[in-house]
C-alpha cells in the first residue's frame, strides 16, 4: 500500500509540478470557542478547510468548506492568520494552505460523514491534548500566539 501512495504521489507531482492552494479556517463561534474537526482519514483532530477548487477565490473556499464540515455559516473574515508552505504538512500532497480567523454562527453538525467524524468547538485554554492533524497544531499556536506567519 506505501509504494502505491509513493508512487501515486509521484505521478501527481509530475502531472502538476505545482503545490496545490487551500485553507485552514479558525472559526471563533460567538461565546469566542474555536471550532475543531475530527477527521475521518486519520482520526486526529484539526481545523475545518480544504482545497480550493478551479474558479475559487479564497474567501469563496472558506465559506464553503466552513459550511461542508461544521455546518456553521461564516459571518465574517476577520483575519488572515498566515501562510503555511511546507513541503511535508500535509502528508497527501504538497499544498499551500493560507489560514484564516472567521466569526461564525449556527449550529454545528457533521454535514459529510465521509470526512469529518465529529465537530466541537472548545474555549482556547481547552483545546484537545495531542497530536494534531496536518499542521494544525502550529497553525492553532502561531493563532494564539497572535502570529501572522509566513512559513
Amino acid at each position: 500500500m506505501r509504494r502505491i501512495w509513493h508512487f501515486t504521489k509521484t505521478v501527481i507531482g509530475i502531472i502538476f509540478r505545482h503545490p496545490v492552494p487551500g485553507t485552514s479556517i479558525i472559526a471563533r463561534m460567538p461565546d469566542d470557542r474555536i471550532v475543531l474537526i475530527r477527521r475521518r482519514d486519520n482520526g486526529l483532530w484539526g481545523l475545518p478547510g480544504g482545497m480550493v477548487d478551479w474558479g475559487e477565490t479564497v474567501p469563496t473556499v472558506v465559506e464553503r468548506e466552513l459550511l461542508e464540515e461544521t455546518g456553521l455559516t461564516l459571518v465574517r473574515i476577520r483575519r488572515l492568520v498566515g501562510v503555511y508552505s511546507d513541503p511535508d504538512r500535509d502528508p497527501r500532497i504538497h499544498s499551500v494552505c493560507c489560514v484564516v480567523e472567521v466569526e461564525a454562527e449556527g449550529e454545528m453538525r457533521v454535514t459529510d460523514p465521509m470526512e469529518v467524524l465529529d465537530v466541537k468547538a472548545f474555549h482556547p485554554h481547552e483545546m484537545p491534548e495531542g497530536r494534531y492533524s496536518h499542521d494544525h497544531r502550529r497553525q492553532l499556536d502561531d493563532y494564539l500566539a497572535g502570529q501572522t506567519t509566513l512559513a
